[in-house]
Parts: structure tokens; sequence; C-alpha cells
């Protein structure tokens, strides 16, 4: 059975079982800044579990990508390690619990997956006597089900939902297995494969550590796909399946390798392979290169991968072929991998590009470092050179041995595995797992449970009659506030927009029966419940009293012409430089708007122009904007661009401009584009590799800059006495006459210099036969002061200089012997550094030329003097 037949199976058997059948969520998850990837297929549905987030469909059932990095050395070593993987899952919200969960697992292995129910072994948690009921219930004997202990078979991550854990092994045969008697699930060796795990969402556990039942159980699944593959394949290892197989046989071909010759070159492959199929997905979903989060496992996983393919001597870029094929193996199951496959290949080709300039570098540096380690004589290279190759450029340890070994030079092993030991230890405690609720959370979930959600009626109004349903004082609940105090006040109704999607939340004015206050900021902290901070001005506010909200009508309109004109920017972006355009970001304010995507390169001043031009045309054409409801299918269908990252339910809102741009928004906008009046791109620049920003001015705020802009035009016309027509010939005028007297200058400073140069030299004394010249001068600064040292150098050939220049409170000083006196015990570093104490300061340098700086101008020809006697007293005593 090939993969793509177990996963169709997989989700038409639980779509049989009223699941609902939704799309893999992005391998960034949404709203969830405590991970980087999707590791699991629980990740899209932890708020369900936590409580943040009302599910709108009680059970479902995915496919999932997903993306772990903490085993990445180990992928292509093992059968089973991978850095990008599938999980299937079903998942019940408050429905079913183990009397379906443990029935419908067994029946899909055995009835639709055909396994042998003599090969399979179930493993329960210690004390989970009801799951071991529902295993026997099923025929299982007793001798098969397995109690394991909390490190195996307990789910659960700080304060939060937990259960227990139930297993399904599959048997691969005692030839796999360690041959002791009491070899079962559980121990360490391969012989039993978990190939499904089910979790029992039924406990709560608090700060304390006390496990309470919970009232909605869930159920959590995960079957690896490529796991069940390699069984249902009968093949050794997850990288013989057909999942991978097709990939490795193409990467083999590209490299002019054969797949299952050698133990090096089926690394090599499998690692490609691996690391080409996570690359794929996660820029895919919106992920560049980077140097920190997200694009730094990107980058360090497309670095490795085209390691091992020069490893296999492959000097050409070629990684973004193999990409190729992974699209092509997978875009029937991710359709979004086609339509991104030209920005997938762009992407890895151009940093691979880098990165082999990079290697570049590093190639010269190792070099460097076996030139030192043969000179030294000891022909071995540190564990610390090698670490810094690998770490800095990329360098992997078998290519760093590979070409010492060429040299005759060993390298150091046991210290660089120290050195990398010592990073796995910083990454170990990087990945603190994080708690699923903070306190403040659970005290909002709590809240909801007992008033309800806030019904948003902001779209349609900018007031509305409401009623205080809960009052947040200090993470506490209480019954009221007074005047001066600052809560966060849960209304049953709100017209005020809470912060979310990159747009300000809306200001607005309570006011009630002798009370009234200011709305400073409206947040989500859980979803549909809607906190509004207050700051209360007169009277007291109590819960169960009834006020009114009024948005500031101005500020709700300029930061609708801003989201509205984001939506513009984004869709001539993409007309502009490319489909591969995407958004990265965004902040909309009633004062500006931010907005950031993705593109390789600059924009061109040409192409910005088009951008703001196109802009101003879409807004001055008076296109209509509309939101709508529809589901997340139908809006794909419209061509509705989904931003990644995000989390999407059944029901999505679409907002439309004409017929010409649809996006999915829950934020404001204006209800034409004319209303935007005007668009002006302010800035244009990088703030990331494969990322760019603009930033843009609408409406009253464009044309304040604007005339600000204009009034500047007119004070420099005025300053140069010209009309504002004629600015730019003027200034090109004064310009190349500034270019001209500049030249003229240099012309002359330079003749000063022959003269002074000239008058130095008559001035240089000679003792014991050496030239010797120690002279204050004039230089404006450092640089001049040693570019006069080396004209005289130039002059007087065998010598010693001391040149010292006092510039208001500073002092410069450079000393310069040459090469040939340098063997008489003068050192400019060393005579330097006596002349600078003089006037208060330090420097020092190379035998042959340094300098110094120094705080006492006074001292400096105390200074000069002492500097004299310093050479004068090497030369004579062959010390200072």
């Amino acid at each position: 059975m090939k993969a793509s037949e177990i996963r169709q199976l997989f989700l038409d058997f639980f779509q049989s079982k009223n699941h609902r059948v939704l799309p893999s969520a992005s391998l960034i998850p949404a709203n969830d800044p405590s991970i980087l990837w999707t590791a699991a297929g629980m990740v899209p549905f932890k708020p369900y579990f936590t409580g943040a987030a009302i599910p709108e469909f009680k059970r479902v059932t995915t496919c999932q990508k997903c993306l772990r990095t903490p085993d990445i050395e180990s992928v292509g070593r093992t059968a089973r390690h991978h850095t990008f993987f599938e999980m299937l899952g079903n998942f019940s919200f408050g429905d079913y619990f183990k009397e379906s969960a443990i029935p419908w697992a067994w029946e899909f292995v055995t009835k639709y997956l055909k396994l042998d129910p003599a090969r399979l072994w179930i493993s329960i948690y210690l004390d989970d006597d009801e799951a071991f009921e529902y295993w026997r219930s099923l025929g299982i004997s007793a001798d098969r089900i397995v109690r394991l202990g909390k490190d195996d078979n307990f789910w659960e991550i700080g304060v939060g939902p937990c259960g227990p854990c139930s297993e399904i092994h599959y048997d691969l045969g005692p030839e796999r297995g360690c041959g002791k008697p009491d070899c079962a699930p559980g121990c360490d060796c391969d012989r039993y494969l978990e190939i499904w795990n089910l979790v029992f969402i039924q406990y709560y556990r608090d700060e304390e550590g006390n496990y309470s039942e919970l009232t909605k159980k869930g159920i959590d699944t995960g079957m690896g796909l490529e796991r069940v593959a390699a069984v249902l394949q009968n093949v050794p290892t997850n990288f013989d399946t057909d999942i991978f197989r097709d990939i490795i046989d193409y990467a083999a071909q590209i490299l002019k390798v054969e797949y299952g010759k050698d133990k090096e070159t089926d690394l090599a492959l499998k690692v490609i392979a691996d690391h080409t199929r996570a690359i794929t997905f996660a820029i895919g979903d919106g992920v560049l290169p980077s140097n920190e989060g997200r694009g730094y496992v990107i980058r360090r996983l497309l670095r490795r991968a085209v390691r091992f393919g020069l490893l296999c001597g492959q000097e050409d870029v070629f990684l973004h072929k193999v990409a190729h094929k992974v699209v092509e193996k997978m875009e029937d199951a991710y359709p979004e991998l086609r339509s991104q496959e030209g920005n997938i290949s762009s992407v890895i080709a151009h940093e691979e590009a880098r990165f082999r300039e990079t290697i570049k570098q590093g190639t010269a540096i190792l070099d460097r470092l076996m030139e030192e380690a043969i000179a030294s004589g000891t022909r071995v290279l540190s564990g610390n050179d090698a670490f810094r190759l690998y770490d800095t450029y990329g360098f992997p340890l078998e290519l760093t041995k590979e070409i010492c070994a060429e040299n005759n030079i060993a390298v150091d092993e046991e210290e660089f595995a120290r050195f990398m030991e010592r990073q796995r230890k910083r990454a170990r405690q990087a990945r603190q797992e994080t708690e699923y609720l903070s306190e403040k959370d659970a005290l909002f979930q709590q809240v909801r449970e007992q008033v309800g959600e806030t019904l948003f009626v902001g779209y349609e109004s900018i007031t509305a009659e409401a009623t205080v349903q809960a009052i947040i004082s200090e993470r506490e609940q209480v019954s009221g506030a007074n005047a001066g105090d600052e809560v966060d006040v849960i209304f049953d109704r709100t017209p005020c927009y809470a912060e979310s999607g990159g747009q300000v939340s809306d200001s607005a004015i309570i006011e009630g029966k002798e009370v009234t206050g200011r709305v400073t900021h409206v947040f989500k902290p859980v979803e549909n419940l809607f906190a509004h901070r207050i700051k209360i001005e007169q009277g007291r506010l109590q819960t169960g009293m009834q006020v009114s909200l009024s948005v500031d009508a101005f500020k709700r309109k300029n930061t609708c012409r801003n989201h509205t004109a984001t939506h513009i920017i984004h869709k001539v972006l993409r007309d502009v430089l490319g489909e591969h355009v995407r958004q990265a970001g965004s902040l909309v304010t009633p004062d500006r708007l931010r907005f950031d995507f993705t593109h390789f390169k600059p924009v061109s001043k040409a192409e910005l122009a088009r951008i703001e031009e196109r802009a101003n045309e879409i807004i001055l054409s008076n296109y209509p904007v509309r939101a709508f409801i529809t589901s997340y299918s139908e809006a794909k269908q419209m061509g509705a661009i989904a931003l990644f990252g995000e989390k999407y339910g059944h029901k999505v809102r679409v907002v439309e401009i004409d017929n010409w741009s649809r996006e999915l928004c829950g934020g404001t906008h204006v209800s034409s584009t004319a209303e935007i009046a005007l668009l002006k791109i302010t800035s244009e620049g990088s703030v990331g590799a494969g990322t760019r920003r603009i930033e843009a001015l609408t409406g009253p705020a464009a044309l304040e800059y604007l005339s600000q802009r204009s009034d500047q035009v007119t004070q420099v016309a005025n300053l140069l006495k010209s009309t504002e027509n004629e600015i730019v010939p003027r200034l090109e005028s004064m310009i190349n006459n500034v270019k001209h007297l500049s030249s003229e200058v240099e012309k002359l400073k330079d003749r000063l210099q022959a003269f002074e140069v000239k008058e130095l030299i008559n001035n240089a004394r000679t003792y014991d036969g050496v030239n010797i010249l120690v002279a204050p001068v004039k230089a404006s600064d450092m640089s001049e002061l040693r570019g006069l040292v080396d004209l005289l150098r130039d002059k007087l050939g065998s010598s010693v200089i001391i040149l010292g220049s006092a510039n208001a409170d500073k002092v410069s000083l450079v000393a310069a012997v040459s090469k040939d006196l340098t063997s008489k015990g003068l050192h400019a570093g060393k005579i330097i550094k006596n002349v600078a104490a003089v006037v208060g300061g330090g420097g020092g340098g190379r035998p042959e030329m340094a300098q110094a700086g120094g705080k006492d101008p006074a001292r400096l020809h105390e200074a000069l003097d002492k500097g004299f006697k310093t050479i004068t007293g090497i030369l004579e005593n062959g010390t200072e």
C-alpha cells in the first residue's frame, strides 16, 4: 500500500465515523509564540484542549505536516529519525472518549491496514484500568497489554490539560530485538515499533501539580505516516518507503551516485531527501532562511543538505532540483506546493549559491589553519578551530577531516566533541517547555465560562449599549471600580475592535449613570472574549451596569484607510514584483501603515514608483470594498489569499476590493477605495534575509506629509535664491563648483605637504649611523599622519620616525622603524608606548609601524623628546 493510499484511507475511515476532514495547518503555529514549529498533529487544536478557543467541530481528522529538529544529527543514521514528517490523527473535543477511540483504532489497523493482530501489542499507563478493559473487550489477551510508567505513557506539558496514553506497537520480529526473555514494548531495542499513540485528555494539572478530572474530556491521537508505511511496505527503514525512494533515487541521479552501495553515500542521500522535504514545505509556508528563529532552522537544514552533496562531489547548485521532485511527489496531498514551486526553487537556489560562497571563505581559513599547524610542527588542527569552521562556515567535521588528511594533518576530535556538547547543552536549555496557560489566561477563560462570549457589533456600528459582565483588577475579579482605577472590563457586546491581525485596537468613551471613562486598549485574552482596558474618570463602574460605548470615529476611520491600503499594497506588490510575494507581517495604526513582504532583492526606484502609482490608481478608481462570510474552501476557490501562520476555522471572513483583490481578514475597512484619498510610500528597506518592508501614509497623514515636503522645497529654494523649478540645476551647479574647489584644495595641500616633507627631511638627525626624525607636525587626523610618515619613510630610507600632532584636546602619534633596524632592538610598538605615556595615552603596534593617542597636548614636545631619548638609548645600550 502506497503512502498516499494510507493517508487517504485514514481520512476516509474517520470521515465515515462523522469526523470533519480538515486540511493540514501551516508549519508555522498560529498565535503561539511559545513554539517554533507545528511538531505534532494536535498543535493546531491546542486552544481547544486548553479551553482558550471553542471548536467548530467536535470530531476532526487530519494529516498534519510536522517539523522537528532536536535530533537533527540522527537523521539518516537511524531508521526513523526525520525533520519533516506527516502525522495522521483523529481528535475529539468533549465528544467521544476511550469507549470509541480504542475500538476504532483497532478496527483501522486490523481491518483496513490488515495488520496481523498476532504481531500487535498494546501499552497503557500504569493505572489506566479503563483502557485495559476496553482493549480486553476487543479480544486482546492480557499478556499482550503492557503497563508503562509516566515517562512512556502519560502526556503533559506544564500547567493545563493532560492524560494517560495508550500505544499500538508492531512486532518487527526477534531478529530486530535484543534477545532478552523479557523483551516487550518499552524495551530500548528496535523490535517493537510504536505506530499509533492515543492520548486521553482527562485531567487538568494545576500549578501545584495536582490533577483534577475534566468535565469535557478529549482525544488526541497520532500515527506517523512514514512509520506505518514502512511496516506495510515491509522495508527496513522509513527511507526505503515510496515516500522517500523517489526523492532519494532522483538525488542520486543528480549526484551521479548509487543508493545502497555504501553507508556514507546512503547517509548523504537520506539527509538530502529528508532535509529537502523540510525546507520545501517550510518555504512553501512562508519561512525564509535567516539567522534567527525559524529562518535559522531552515538555513541550517539547507546548508547541511548542501554539505552532504559536497561530500558526494557535487560542485554545482542542485538542491532546488531535488525540491522539484518533492513538490512532484507531494502536490496531490498538498496542492499549495505547486503554486509556490517557483518561489521555493528561487529561495533554495539563491541560498545554496550564497552558502557555496561561504564555503569558499571557510576553505581559505582552513588552508591558513593547516599552514599554522604545519609551521608549529604539531600537524594537528584543534577541536576549537574545527568547531568554529563547523559552526560559522558550515564545514562538517567529515569534510574538515578529509581535507586535513590530504595534507597529513590530524583533527582533535575529542575537543571538537566537547564544543559540540556545549552547544547541544545550550540548545537544550533554550528549549524550555512553556506552560499552556498563564495565570491570566486561565482567569479570562473562567470569566468566559461564567458570562459567555462577547458579541462584536463594530463592523456595523461604532456605538453600542452594553452591560458590564465582569471587571478584572490586578488578576482578580472585582465587583466595581472607582475614579482613577484602571481595569479590564468585559461587556456582553462591544463596537470596539480588539487588537489583532496587525491592526491596533479602537479607543472609545464609556458613559453610564454617574460614571465616565476612557477605553485605551481592547484585546482578546481568549477566543471571542473582548477585554477593554478602561481608565475610570468619574464615578463608580459596577458589574450589571448599563453603559454606552462610543468608538473614536476619527481614529477608526484612519485605521480603516490604512488597513484597506495594506490589501491594495499586497495585491500591487504581487502584480509588479511577482506571485512569490507574500505578506510577512503588518502594522495598521491610525497614523501610518507598515507592510512586510517576501522578496529577494531591494525594490528598485522604478518598481517602487510603479507600486505607488498603481496603488493610487486603485484608490482613485473608487472600487467598492465589501466583507462577507463564507467557508474556507470556498474562499480558497475564489482565490482569496490566506496569511501564513494564521489559524482559520471552517467559516472565514473575506474582504473583497471590487473583483480585483480578495483576502481573508477580520479587520475593519473603508467601504470604497476612494475613502483612502491618497497613499504615499515613505520608505522601503530590508528587515531580514528575504524580507522587505514598506512604510506608507494615507488620507490626512499623507496630505500632511506632502505639505511638509512642499514647505521644505520652498525653504530650500529661498536658501538657494532660486525658484522651486530651478532647485535641481542650481544644486547641480553648486555641487560641481564645490567638487572643483575641493580638487584645488587637495592640490594645494599636496604642494604644502611636499614643502613640509622637504623641511622635515632637512631636520632629520643621524645617530650612530641611523637617520632619526622626531618632530611635531600639523595633521587633521591619524590617517593624514600615517600618510605623512609613509612619505618620509620612502624619502629617508633606513630610518626611525616619530611624528606627533595636536588637535584641540587630543594628541595623535605615529612611529615607524625601517625593517633593517628592527634587528637592533628598535620596535615601533614599544617606542610609541613610551611616548604616549607622557601625554596620558596609550597605544602599540607592529615592530615596523605603530600608533597611539593622548589627552594632554601641552606635553607633546616633552613626549617627542622622550621618544628621541628612547631611540638613542636603544642604539647606545641595546635597551630603552
